[in-house]
């Protein structure tokens, strides 16, 4: 067992907290495979009657995965990234997958790996902490753990703009788009809990009955406009589009582009073109595990955790460093799917 996650019950309820506070709760391989082992301890334990998933003290939820680990790893022969992974997706799919209901408490910081903790649960409560985004064009990665399935079922060209962008969303704005099934105030949050551990089969009143009326969701008075702007598949095209836009909001959405890896911007923007028409999570998370185990191992990634993480110069140098660099070759091959011996599947 680890100290980084806690798992124990309360009464009638599975209780699963994050408990890494310096790292923001980050996902280690071990933390993921005792959040499995803790759902299929009780996935056939009549006395637990659902599960609860918060973290301990510290500003974050979850703030992704263990990056130093696999930036180490791409570096070499990938082995245990891909062991991360392949974990991790399992988790994510165990938990999309789960019978009996799941609570997430998204009390701030939730990003990469804490979107696939959240967002697979039943029931997934924001507060004016929560700050959600899948901002990992930014290190040369994309935005995987069922990033894919979820950013591409939002509303018109949403999920390709947050995809893009890595644009954090606060607790109104997940809510607004369905990212959040709740809104509550983070002094609410305890009181919550205590209601679901009396009754937990009442979960949707214990929480709608603490929820309040969330503020105004701002992205989505620009939503005609990231529409308009993102509509393309094509990222030379969407580029194009939004250097003609003499609006601010496209001018300064090409600024923030300009950091991005263009490797990771072109395999955002298929995934969630091939994610859209995905029959299952199962083939959703199959295709993104070939994905990561390819561009984990691809000079971008590596480059974007030394320029954002470890030296923080903030000046990551693309290989390609252009978007036409990135041929439609190249992303073919990070998209071939794998052999059916190193594919990905549920467990």
């Amino acid at each position: 067992m680890t100290q980084d996650l806690i798992t124990t019950t309360q009464g009638p309820v599975g209780l699963i907290r994050l408990n890494r506070p310096r790292a923001l709760h980050a996902l280690t391989t071990t933390m993921c495979q005792e959040i499995l082992d803790a759902l299929e301890a009780w996935r056939g334990d009549a006395a637990v009657r659902c599960v609860m998933i918060d973290h301990a003290e510290g500003r974050g939820f979850c703030a992704g995965g263990d990056i130093r680990m696999l930036a180490g790893s791409g570096a070499g022969d990938g082995a245990e990234a891909r062991a991360f992974f392949h974990t991790e997706y399992r988790m994510n799919h165990r938990l999309f997958t789960y019978v009996k209901d799941t609570v997430a408490f998204m009390d701030g910081v939730t990003m990469g790996g804490g979107v696939g903790v959240s967002q697979p649960c039943r029931y997934r409560v924001a507060t004016e902490n929560t700050r959600l985004a899948m901002p990992e064009t930014g290190i040369g990665l994309f935005p995987d753990v069922g990033g894919g399935w979820y950013l591409s079922r939002l509303p018109g060209r949403i999920g390709q703009y947050l995809a893009l962008t890595g644009a954090r969303l606060d607790g109104a704005e997940a809510l607004a788009l369905g990212l959040a099934t709740h809104y509550l105030p983070a002094a609410s949050v305890e009181a919550a809990k205590a209601r679901i551990v009396a009754a937990p089969d009442a979960i949707d009143a214990a929480l709608a009955g603490l929820a309040v009326e969330a503020p105004e969701p701002k992205l989505l008075a620009r939503r005609d406009a990231i529409d308009r702007l993102f509509t393309a598949d094509d990222l030379e095209e969407v580029l194009a589009t939004l250097q003609a836009d003499g609006c601010d909001f496209a001018q300064a959405t090409l600024v923030t582009l300009a950091t991005k890896s263009p490797q990771a911007m072109k395999v955002s923007l298929k995934l969630l073109k091939d994610a859209a028409g995905m029959a299952t999570f199962a083939d959703e998370m199959r295709q993104e595990y070939a994905v990561a185990c390819r561009v984990v191992q691809r000079p971008d990634f590596g480059e974007g955790v030394r320029a954002l993480i470890v030296d923080k110069d903030n000046a990551p140098r693309w290989e390609p460093a252009t978007v036409e660099g990135v041929s439609d070759h190249m992303i073919d091959r990070i998209f071939a799917p794998l052999s059916e011996d190193e594919a990905w599947t549920p467990g």
